[in-house]
């Protein structure tokens, strides 16, 4: 018989959930709703009829030994997702206490998504052998997962990590969770968007980007621009890579770590954002860590990592 794990990830439109082995092997996945279930109890019914249905494909015996969960503003403390901006419950939702009705006796371990994805690496990803690291996710917003001594540092309350939102330009600008000038403001796929608008308000140079509204334009598509050439995406580049590297170089003053890895669709940009932020990291660096700390790419796979982060917290539980 199989030991296996339930690795689930919280979206604000979808919750994709898949059954892993110790190995990191995927044996079984697939996704549900999250956004069309105003109430919880009814969201929960679903997700785990759905788990169920999965596991029933599954060829050969297997022992589910534990449930890991990544969710948006997840309490690792208290296993509850509370006041999430992207999602339809609202408040503090009680996540853990609720779902183990469903599996009575199991382990049940939830994080936010960030830190989620920070245990992915270190079992499954870069960072495989490294005790201390620092995992930063580019997507909409700015997450981010701090390991220190081969654990994740969560804080006297289970929130902490949360660099996307230290303060980059004091009055700047707005950000969801309430703040003026953010980190994830300037250094995300919205903030990358933020920026060229502003590029393109404050200057004549002729782009290709001039040509999409807001909502059309993607950080996928100023990537496009940038890479051939285009003078208001590469400055864009460059403006997001210099915040992101100084930041970087906040964060390593605090917890010393091997390596800073960036995931999520930003990332992607390669050395469009890694040269830049690399150059401003090692001249914002305190000297004692120049040369010292290594800025990579994660090696987990975009299509699955969150998946696979959580199921990672699950396996650490199990080792406690």
């Amino acid at each position: 018989m199989k030991d296996v794990v339930i690795g689930i990830d919280i979206g604000g439109t979808f919750t994709k959930f898949g059954i892993i082995d110790i190995k990191g092997n995927c044996i079984g996945e697939n996704y549900t709703s999250t956004d069309i279930y105003n109430d919880f109890d009814s969201y929960l019914e679903n997700l785990q009829h759905e788990i169920a249905n999965t596991v029933a494909t599954i060829r050969g015996p297997i022992k589910i030994c534990s449930v890991g969960i990544g969710a948006p503003n997840g309490n690792y403390y208290k296993g509850t997702i509370e006041n999430a901006p992207n999602l339809n419950w609202k408040g503090i939702v009680p996540f853990v206490d609720k779902f183990r009705l469903y599996y009575p006796g199991l382990p049940i371990v939830l994080t936010n998504d960030a830190n989620a994805a920070a245990l992915g690496e270190m079992i499954y990803g870069g960072a495989k052998g490294m005790k201390d690291f620092i995992v930063i996710t580019l997507g909409t917003g700015l997450g981010s997962g701090i390991v220190v001594n081969g654990n994740l540092v969560y804080g006297h309350d289970g929130f902490a990590g949360e660099l996307g939102h230290v303060n980059v330009k004091q009055n700047g600008r707005e950000c969801g969770c309430g703040k003026r000038g953010c980190l994830e403001t300037y250094v995300s796929a919205t903030g990358i968007k933020r920026t060229v608008f502003k590029l393109m308000v404050e200057r004549i140079t002729p782009s290709e980007l001039r040509n999409y509204n807001y909502e059309e334009l993607t950080a996928k598509m100023i990537s496009e621009a940038a890479a051939n050439g285009d003078p208001i995406a590469r400055e864009a580049f460059e403006i997001t890579g210099r915040i992101l590297g100084i930041k970087l170089a906040d964060a390593v003053a605090c917890t010393s770590p091997e390596a800073i890895f960036l995931f999520g669709g930003l990332a992607n940009a390669g050395d469009l954002l890694l040269k830049p932020a690399r150059k401003y990291f090692e001249e914002n660096l305190f000297p004692v860590f120049r040369g010292k700390v290594q800025i990579l790419i994660s090696r987990l796979q975009e299509s699955n990592a969150a998946v696979m982060g959580a199921s990672a917290l699950a396996w650490k539980e199990l080792q406690k």
